[in-house]
């Protein structure tokens, strides 16, 4: 397990946003507890990556153990050209490369993600949906975020999706900070194609 200091950063090279990232996505799918290792390797070799993190607590005995996770395990996504793609394959880190057709609805996926975890949010693995009402955080540091509004008898949750993966993620949010928008549209080709 990795000390706190040794985890990767979720953004590389540091930018203000993903989007400023030059040349094409690409969806690599890791070998087995590959993905920070895979981060550093692209780290090292200035290649551009996102690998959104969440953290999470669990019990062991008499410990309390903190842990920062890949909220897609087995996901990292990296730009650039390919001879940058060919170096990621050197790294024999990577078990299977998803191409990425419809780059802008990926960059537009990816983007929600970096927004909530740079404002902060305990994002939580959550179940793909297929529909539900689409909104936008009205206020607060999520503050034009779009996602899947779920009510459950608890909680209000904001869930993000990747489409090409058919993963997900959610943050609990106030009802009141969110207002109903129209869906982004899907080209037909989008529907998940859920890799593994």
């Amino acid at each position: 397990m990795l000390k706190i200091s040794e985890n990767p950063p979720l953004v590389w090279p540091q930018a203000e946003s993903i989007r400023q990232f030059n040349g094409l996505w690409w969806v690599a799918h890791t070998k087995s507890r590959n993905e920070k290792a895979l981060a550093h390797d692209l780290m090292a070799k200035n290649i551009s990556y996102f690998l959104p993190m969440t953290w999470r607590v669990h019990r062991h005995s008499e410990r309390t153990i903190k842990s920062l996770l890949p909220l897609f395990t087995g996901y990292l996504f990296f730009c650039g050209n390919d001879n940058e793609r060919v170096e990621l394959l050197k790294t024999n880190r990577v078990a299977n490369l998803i191409e990425v057709k419809n780059q802008e609805n990926l960059i537009h996926e990816l983007a929600r993600f970096d927004q909530a975890l740079r404002a902060g949010a305990p994002l939580t693995p959550h179940k793909y949906l297929n529909k539900g009402q689409w909104c936008r955080v009205i206020a607060g540091p999520l503050l034009g975020l779009e996602g899947i509004i779920l009510q459950t008898k608890g909680d209000t949750r904001l869930v993000l999706q990747i489409n090409l993966l058919g993963q997900a993620a959610s943050v609990e949010i106030d009802i009141v900070m969110v207002e109903p928008v129209e869906a982004p549209r899907q080209p037909a080709s989008q529907e998940p194609e859920n890799p593994r």
